[in-house]
């Protein structure tokens, strides 16, 4: 089992750093740039990578970072992906921080031979931080950044554990508030998925959500990209919940054939759940 707390302890006063600027920019929210795949882009985005990519080329040196905003500005693409990278997507719910809602993130993740072994969420509105401590233990905890201490909500952190498998065809699920709604519906008819309850929110932190306990499910058809996904990704397992493609496969990283796209996927609250079984079996 890997300790991730060596790399929090590391990141943290940098993570505190971007989220100082990201609420700096949140409370005038000024004007932002269109980027060539039509999304929105700000200062807020541009700056918090900077402090990221800067923290991780000291805490990790040599270990390729893949960030949003290089990618789409610079084209900073590797050419084929290394065997451990890391994914950084400094502000992720762009629509939501412009329209000032509050379910906006900095996302951070470690990822290793195709899967995101380690995770970090901040959500500086909120004040909620989520973890992995290892690859088995997640965590989520409240942080002020202004004035929270990091360090003292750390040790106070509560471990993350996903719902055990639900029996029947009722789910509770997390779902975009406006991505791919008939995507969605013709997933959840063919599967035969009835929806027992759903709540919307933005950014990441649906992954948290299947986490946390509070649904057992969250699919999307829509398209995402690697930095999007990969550290709510690792948090959820890392909590026992697991992640696949649409057909129940393995979710991977990496793909640089696909400039990082990600196909549909499904973010499950436990391996045993009836339906994934008989999805993986079709």
């Amino acid at each position: 089992m890997r300790d991730f707390r060596p790399l929090v302890l590391s990141l943290m006063p940098d993570v505190m750093e971007a989220a100082k600027a990201m609420m700096r920019h949140f409370a005038k929210r000024g004007d932002f740039d269109t980027k060539s795949d039509g999304s929105p882009v700000t200062a807020a985005d541009t700056e918090c990578e900077a402090i990221v990519i800067a923290a991780l080329d000291r805490v990790a040196p040599g270990v390729p970072v893949v960030a949003e905003e290089a990618v789409a500005n610079a084209g900073a693409t590797p050419s084929s992906a290394a065997a451990r990278f890391f994914l950084v997507d400094p502000l992720d719910g762009t629509k939501e921080f412009i329209s000032g809602r509050g379910d906006f993130t900095l996302n951070i993740a470690l990822v290793e031979d195709g899967t995101p072994s380690f995770g970090l969420i901040y959500a500086p509105a909120l004040a909620r931080l989520y973890v992995t401590l290892s690859d088995e233990e997640a965590v989520a905890t409240t942080l002020d950044p202004e004035n929270g201490d990091w360090q003292a909500a750390l040790g106070s952190a509560t471990r993350l554990a996903a719902r055990p498998a639900s029996p029947g065809r009722s789910r509770v699920m997390v779902a975009s508030r406006a991505h791919g709604a008939a995507e969605l519906e013709r997933w959840l008819r063919d599967c035969s998925v009835e929806v027992g309850g759903m709540t919307s929110i933005g950014s990441s932190l649906k992954f948290c959500l299947v986490a946390d306990g509070t649904a057992d499910l969250y699919p999307r058809l829509s398209p995402t990209m690697e930095w999007d996904t990969a550290a709510g990704h690792a948090i959820a397992v890392a909590a026992g919940a697991i992640v696949t493609d649409a057909a129940g496969a393995p979710l991977r990283y990496g793909k640089t054939e696909r400039g990082f796209r990600n196909p549909g996927f499904i973010v499950w609250s436990s391996i045993d759940d009836p339906i994934l079984g008989e999805l993986k079996a079709a």
